[in-house]
């Protein structure tokens, strides 16, 4: 959630109505300095008391009898053998939360039978690594008693086992010589001296029109790394809950991103380490927690459930403060109000900040560059990136002043103002500053602290990076796992923000924690810019549809895909393929108003566009329900209902269509459950034709697809068509996610494991 809930949204917008109109004027037109002055006073005590009670349904305090609430239905589910449920439960069980939930009837000595019976579900999991850096956990962190010793000798031995059988299973590291390709060469970087985290082969450029962007300074082959930078800062999304099981209870059985990720690198969470005066923060270790405090939790504890009330982009701003320290930001934010018109304004020739009086030549002139002309990932940079305030709705402006006011209002409440102002960089440690209380509720210091927020809020809807991570589909206890990108956090990053957009982009943008590699995608000439798509792209979305999400960015996306699209007046490709075909001849449905028409002239078949919407409709939940009685072990009912649906779909959608793609590998994934690995491999065929169509043969979404077939050729044991599948699927992906991208490393190993066969079996198959 990025911006406040809708009860905070909505009182906002009661209040904005209810002003004077010259008052909306005014704050319409008001500088980010005015704004914050003119929210100090609009800010009520009624709604501070509402905020208050919107913060109750987000409670982070400690309650320390969840522990062995969440234990106990751990087990059940590990008794139930559904693993991945047992696992989530037992992620949101910490270390020290059971010892301190001792008084609550929970003694620090059942500690090792949770994270054991954890170890286990990851050991079914087939996760050999995970489960031993649990087992490695308990012996540095708890003393265990002769008991416990004999259980956990017991369980390493298993692992043990384990880890020998699958290594002989699922063969081990290949060879370098195995590797070849792309992925045997180590990569050859070289960082740009004008751009940090940047490659050799790039350039800064500015001006009116595109503002600052990259170009490459000499000619780029597909899968080379361009950027890798690490988030300047990250704020974990809490997520969507993945449930765990049926029916209400008194504890929440689901598990979010916020269970399962550290909050402040972002790595995957084994046994966490909680915030010591919250509930919500967890880390990965004692390091990053010790680190996050000092950094900026220390401020952030107690303001937990108000941060989640209002929204990702409020978090980030606040924490974006309390990264760069405030000596930093009163001295930005200072300076901006003697060049308020060239930060403001793209076609301003911009100076850096500094006290030369010559911006001299080359990248001297950029906005964000330092006194010698570096562009750094600094809080320097990241102020520099343009808020847009004049564009923004007054309404947006005035809900972001009023959110940001809330925040600083609190702060000061907590006694936390102090706490603030001296959260300096590591380059910045003035003497600690005297808070003045003014009559309208902030300090000057505070003021300054929203005015820097409000800015960050404002900044975040043009250049909020989402971190993304690969998460597993279903139960994922089968052998084929089917995963999908979701959105882990929201993050600035300043260097990668010099990126334009394309709905046609050059590059690819991975993550690793906080860390995000840009690669080019495709072939990038000298003299080139280099763009990024922001999220429309033209294989997914219609000129139109993408034109509109990109409203957002206050520009008008003129690539060379939407120039085909608007200029040619031809219909997109996505349209297309995505088209109704008719209920009669199956030939395409056409037409732009609400009556469509058949293209065959000699059927003359029409119909609604809402009939034939609605029976789409229909049919998604209809294999939503398919998918449920996958995931409740109902491979045959599933296979039956997804069947029928592939029946209906084919009177009235295109055979190109999406949907009829997603339809075949589902039924792949059914098949794999079942071990019927040749009808897996020929659904997932069909659907791999239909993804080409869309995307592209060399695609990020056509190496998924081909990651899948790989896995199931390989338990099928097609040993020459797997291992030619890996191939592929090997060299789409590593241009996409580089050579130590966690897929690329099993299609490694499975390919070292069928090029072991006896020569024998290698021409069987």
């Amino acid at each position: 959630m990025a911006l406040p809930v809708a009860e905070w949204r909505g009182r906002a917008a009661r209040l904005w109505a209810a002003l004077d109109p010259a008052l909306r004027e005014r704050l319409a037109a008001a500088s980010l300095h005015d704004a914050v002055r003119l929210g100090c006073d609009l800010l009520r005590t009624e709604e501070e008391a509402a905020l208050a009670q919107l913060c109750h349904r987000a409670a982070t305090d400690k309650k320390p009898e969840a522990a062995s609430w969440y234990r106990e239905q751990g087990n059940r589910e590990f008794k139930r053998g559904r693993y991945q449920a047992a696992l989530r439960l037992y992620s949101k069980v910490c270390l020290e939360d059971i010892a301190r939930a001792e008084s609550h009837g929970y003694p620090d000595r059942l500690l090792p039978k949770v994270l054991l019976r954890k170890a286990e579900c990851l050991l079914c999991l087939g996760r050999l690594q995970d489960a031993q850096d649990i087992l490695r956990v308990l012996e540095s962190k708890i003393a265990l008693d002769g008991v416990m010793t004999t259980h956990l000798t017991r369980l390493k031995k298993l692992s043990q086992l384990k880890v020998k059988l699958g290594e002989k299973e699922r063969c081990p590291e290949p060879a370098q010589e195995a590797c070849g390709g792309i992925q045997g060469k180590p990569e050859i970087w070289e960082e740009n001296s004008r751009i940090s985290g940047a490659s050799s082969s790039l350039g800064l450029g500015f001006d009116a029109e595109r503002g600052r962007h990259l170009v490459a300074s000499q000619d780029i082959v597909p899968g080379q790394s361009l950027v890798k930078e690490e988030a300047f800062v990250s704020v974990l999304c809490p997520g969507e809950s993945l449930p765990l099981q049926d029916g209400d209870t008194a504890w929440d059985t689901g598990a979010t991103n916020a269970d399962l990720y550290c909050h402040r690198c972002l790595r995957q969470l084994l046994a966490s380490v909680p915030c010591q005066g919250c509930s919500y923060a967890k880390y990965c270790s004692q390091d990053c927690a010790d680190m996050a405090w000092q950094q900026y939790h220390r401020t952030e504890c107690s303001l937990g459930a108000l941060l989640l009330t209002l929204g990702v982009f409020c978090h980030v701003a606040l924490r974006t403060v309390l990264l760069a320290g405030f000596a930093e930001v009163s001295r930005l934010v200072a300076w901006s109000h003697c060049g308020d018109k060239s930060l403001q304004n793209p076609e301003a020739s911009c100076k850096p900040l500094s006290e030369a009086a010559d911006a001299g030549a080359g990248s001297r002139g950029v906005p964000g560059c330092d006194s010698n002309g570096r562009y750094q990932s600094s809080y320097q940079a990241l102020f520099h990136l343009l808020p847009h305030a004049e564009q923004h709705s007054p309404e947006h402006k005035f809900l972001c002043t009023l959110t940001v006011v809330a925040i600083c209002k609190q702060l000061q409440a907590a006694g936390l103002e102090a706490a603030v102002l001296s959260q300096e960089s590591p380059q910045q440690q003035p003497k600690p500053k005297t808070c003045e209380n003014t009559s309208d509720g902030l300090s000057p210091e505070l003021k300054t602290v929203a005015e820097a927020m409000l800015r960050h809020v404002l900044q975040l809807q043009c250049n909020a990076q989402a971190i993304t991570v690969m998460q597993e589909l279903g139960p994922g206890d089968g052998a084929v796992v089917d995963k999908k990108p979701v959105r882990l956090a929201t993050a600035f990053f300043p260097v990668l923000s010099l990126l334009n957009h394309s709905c046609c982009p050059n590059t690819s943008v991975s993550f690793s924690g906080i860390a995000a590699t840009v690669r080019a995608s495709q072939p990038i000439s000298s003299g080139q810019e280099v763009f990024h798509c922001y999220g429309p792209h033209w294989c997914r979305m219609r000129v139109a549809e993408r034109q509109q999400l990109l409203r957002q960015y206050f520009f008008e996306c003129r690539c060379p895909a939407c120039l085909e699209e608007l200029e040619s007046g031809v219909k997109s490709v996505v349209s297309i393929r995505n088209s109704f075909c008719c209920p009669k001849c199956q030939a395409q449905m056409q037409g732009e108003e609400d009556i469509l028409c058949c293209s065959n002239e000699a059927c003359a078949t029409s119909t609604s566009r809402d009939h034939l919407s609605g029976r789409l409709q229909d049919l998604q939940h209809q294999i939503k329900k398919a998918l449920g009685l996958l995931r409740v072990g109902k491979a045959d009912q599933a296979i039956k209902m997804l069947l029928k649906c592939q029946m209906d779909a084919g009177t009235f959608l295109s055979p190109e269509h999406l949907l009829m793609g997603e339809m075949e590998d589902h039924l792949a994934q059914v098949y794999a459950t079942l071990g019927k690995w040749q009808e897996a491999a020929r659904h997932l065929k069909k659907s791999i034709e239909i993804v080409e169509m869309h995307h592209g043969p060399l695609s990020v979404e056509t190496g998924h697809e081909l990651f899948k077939l790989a896995q199931i050729l390989f338990n099928g044991f097609a040993v020459s068509e797997a291992l030619s599948t890996i191939q592929r699927a090997e060299g789409i992906l590593s241009v996409h996610f580089g050579p130590q991208n966690a897929q690329i490393q099993e299609l490694q190993e499975m390919k070292a494991c069928l090029s072991e066969l006896p020569r024998n079996i290698l021409q069987r198959t």
